[in-house]
């Protein structure tokens, strides 16, 4: 099994055999003259059966007990691959001949000799000529030289005997005197004979030869595809096409790992991974080059991560340090190329001073990390901290490109669709989203200011804070999301409620079931994945749809039949009636909740309806493919046009002005997004977006532990995001938004959330849904502060956060 990206990049390979059909014309002369020397020589004239080669087995049998020569024409081969047992009795033999002389009856010589080329094995789990000689020489097999042809036509009559890389002296017997018998039969002259018997053994084994290490992304393609197809997904040679985009996951895993090296130097140098055994006194040159031969070979258990490789100190001097690799590579480490700055890690918030001289650092025996840059080496170390990111269309759901981790090879745990983390404050649009459609605007004033629980079931009271320790008392709510803050985001959830907030976080993909019924909600408290935050902010970047993360955009037999096609729900701004705009005094603009509900569930029955088996002349979904493509099902609108652009709208100031500015380096006008750190802080935190795509980066350590106390969403997080949108938003161009009915623009007082009159020089333009646009006034509007009541059936939360 195969596995692509939606671009046609191999991405992974999975099963038990490699077999890469090629067909008979595409084979070269010269191959197809080496086996026939090497198997049957005879074989565009016999009618399946060689009747010398027979009597000579027969005469074995007879003499010895068993058959060693076997006898068998390439047409018997066909018959006993495809039919047969290998096990050498006289019954199989007769079977063979009968199978053997239908098959000639039945094939021209041409097909039977494409189905022996493609079926034999060939040693190292290859299996017909094509996939050999990719194992082997790492090439297709129409760039072989003779010597490589006649290497390979050596292998059906014992695979592991003549193997070139088990075997280089036998298989090397047996290539010439393939090569001889060609020279004998006709098929070579002597002066390509000649060449081709002096020609080096140059076999190595070559493993799958892939146009893109993305091994989170195959693991993920390759259980999805046992899922629908059973074991017969690693036998049958599926192609398996993902939706990830080649370019955007390459870019992906780049900036996963540079954003984790970045973020473990800015905290110290952990000193060598480990010491090699060196002995007392240094020895002399005979048993130095002994001790260096030991070293080599203890390098080699040590695995090469994301590009590190594992080295050996073998001489420290005053500001430099010499090396060397698991393969023998010697060079030195230079005092600028990462010695100087090794200041040793103590905390995460504090490092020791920076090293003197080399000696402060390491010893002979010490096994470091170094990186090759473009004209030196690098000291560098793998990383304690883990991250992830993820990234979706928000017109379909399709994954664009997804890294778990800093190595796949260090760690199989995919951090982006497994890893259940606290999002901190990336949680809180969707709980603003909910307050714009319950009687809140991007300027109604709440009070950022201390709160205190007390609850005999807690040991202590809870004082939830900002990140920065400060209160800035009445706030709109636009600027509370852009700077982050904390208690605003309490008093809106207990002003809304937390039923009302929990039944609706449903829509962005959330299990409602599991959410905390209590006011740590608005903080990020419940545990997401990567993938479930990504796809929730996939609603506010495409106006207010609901789509589904996929990953199998379809799945083709060897032949090219498609057994599975995605059907992902669909933004279709044009498939949808137009939303009545929302009546004067209406705080909830557009469709209200139920009538979005009705929607989706109206959608769900139709798309039910045409897929079911009455819909489909009876028959089950079943692995046939399908006979024309059916149109993508239109993705249900869950948020009214008026709240989504709204919640963008402010989204977009966490760019400009709040907590997300870095990305201004980005220098684009229509990104949103925001930060989230939780308390210690352990997990850092960015989603972010435009109308092309989303994307949402995370960093923390499996193990909980804390990143120290300068590290935020937009110092962890948000870099990361960055490097990747770099690459994600080249040549898209910045599209517009189109402002829908039913809002308007005002000028209000940024004190007080009221209209402004024209002599208000402070003022500022907002959006108001229809309804919702403040009267004139001097007077502050009315602060949300509703923090005495006592609800019966309101929890308070179960832990600091």
């Amino acid at each position: 099994m195969r596995v692509f990206s939606s671009d046609g990049a191999l991405i992974g390979e999975f099963g038990e055999k490699r077999r890469t059909p090629i067909a008979i014309q595409d084979t070269p002369k010269a191959f197809i003259q080496a086996i026939l020397a090497a198997e049957d020589d005879g074989f565009y004239s016999h009618s399946g059966v060689d009747i010398k080669g027979l009597l000579r087995a027969a005469s074995e049998l007879l003499t010895s007990g068993q058959i060693k020569t076997g006898g068998s024409t390439v047409t018997m081969q066909v018959a006993r691959n495809f039919f047969l047992t290998r096990k050498q009795t006289f019954s199989r033999k007769f079977n063979e001949i009968l199978l053997a002389l239908q098959i000639e009856k039945e094939l021209s010589k041409d097909e039977i000799l494409e189905l022996y080329v493609n079926k034999i094995y060939l040693g190292n789990r290859a299996y017909g000529i094509e996939a050999a000689a990719q194992v082997y020489y790492g090439k297709p097999i129409s760039q072989l030289n003779l010597a490589q042809l006649a290497m390979i036509a050596g292998l059906p009559k014992a695979p592991s005997a003549y193997n070139p890389i088990v075997n280089p002296s036998r298989a090397l017997i047996r290539r010439n005197w393939i090569l001889g018998r060609m020279l004998n039969l006709g098929y070579i002259n002597a002066e390509e004979y000649n060449v081709a018997v002096s020609a080096p053994v140059t076999a190595s084994y070559h493993g799958s030869r892939l146009d893109l290490d993305a091994p989170y992304i195959a693991e993920m393609a390759r259980q999805e595809a046992v899922d629908r197809l059973g074991e017969a997904a690693y036998t049958d040679g599926f192609r398996v096409y993902t939706t990830v985009n080649a370019k955007l996951q390459a870019s992906a895993q780049r900036a996963v790992i540079d954003g984790l090296l970045t973020y473990d130097q800015r905290h110290g140098y952990r000193g060598p991974e480990a010491r090699l055994k060196t002995p007392q006194p240094p020895p002399a040159d005979a048993a130095a080059e002994l001790q260096l031969a030991q070293w080599q070979q203890s390098l080699r258990s040590f695995s090469t991560i994301a590009g590190l490789r594992a080295a050996v100190v073998t001489q420290v001097n005053p500001d430099s340090v010499d090396f060397m690799l698991a393969d023998g590579t010697r060079s030195t480490l230079l005092w600028e190329h990462g010695l100087s700055s090794a200041r040793p890690y103590i905390s995460e918030n504090s490092r020791g001073p920076a090293p003197k001289q080399a000696a402060d650092l390491f010893k002979p025996g010490d096994v470091i990390r170094v990186s090759a840059q473009p004209d030196h080496w690098q000291l560098s170390q793998i990383p304690a901290a883990q991250a992830a990111l993820v990234a979706i269309n928000p017109t379909d759901g399709s994954i664009q490109a997804l890294s778990g981790g800093f190595d796949f090879n260090q760690s199989h745990f995919n951090r982006a669709i497994q890893a259940k983390r606290q999002p901190g404050s990336n949680f809180k649009p969707f709980i603003y989203a909910t307050a714009l459609e319950h009687g809140f605007t991007p300027a109604t004033i709440v009070n950022d200011a201390p709160i205190v629980f007390d609850d005999p079931s807690l040991e202590s009271a809870w004082r939830p804070e900002n990140s920065s320790g400060q209160f800035a008392g009445p706030t709109r709510l636009r600027k509370a999301l852009y700077e982050s803050r904390n208690l605003v985001s309490i008093r809106v959830l207990r002003s809304i409620g937390i039923d009302t907030a929990i039944a609706s976080m449903g829509r962005f993909g959330f299990d409602t079931s599991s959410l905390p019924r209590d006011l740590s909600l608005a903080l990020g408290s419940h545990a997401f994945t990567p993938l479930e935050v990504a796809s929730g902010y996939t609603v506010f970047a495409n106006g207010g749809y609901k789509v589904d993360p996929y990953l199998v955009q379809r799945i083709e037999s060897a032949r090219g039949q498609v057994v599975y096609q995605a059907q992902p729900y669909t933004v279709c701004r044009q498939c949808e009636a137009p939303a009545p705009s929302a009546p004067a005094g209406n705080s909830q603009a557009g469709m209200d909740l139920q009538a979005m509900a009705a929607l989706e569930s109206a959608m769900a029955a139709e798309l039910a309806n045409a897929q079911s088996p009455q819909a489909n002349g009876g028959n089950s979904a079943t692995a046939a493919a399908p006979t024309a493509t059916p149109t993508k099902p239109p993705a249900p609108r869950v948020m009214s046009p008026q709240v989504a652009y709204l919640i963008d709208d402010m989204l977009r100031d966490v760019i400009t002005k709040g907590t997300g500015r870095k990305a201004g380096v980005l220098g684009r006008k229509d990104l949103a997004g925001k930060t989230g750190t939780t308390n210690g802080p352990v997990d850092a935190w960015f989603s972010g977006y435009n109308h092309h795509i989303v994307a949402t980066t995370w960093l923390g350590f499996d193990q909980n532990l804390l990143l120290g106390r300068r590290e935020f969403g937009g110092t962890s997080a948000l870099p990361i995001w960055i490097d990747f949108m770099r690459t994600a938003l080249q040549g898209v161009p910045e599209k517009p938004r189109s402002l829908p009915n039913g809002l308007t623009s005002v000028r209000i007082d940024p004190a007080t959330g009221m209209r402004a009159r024209a002599s208000n020089q402070r003022a500022i333009f907002e959006l108001f849904q229809a309804g919702d646009v403040p009267e004139f006034g001097n007077e502050p509007a009315p602060v949300f502060d509703d923090m005495n009541r006592s609800d019966e059936d309101e929890a308070l939360p179960e832990e600091l956060f």
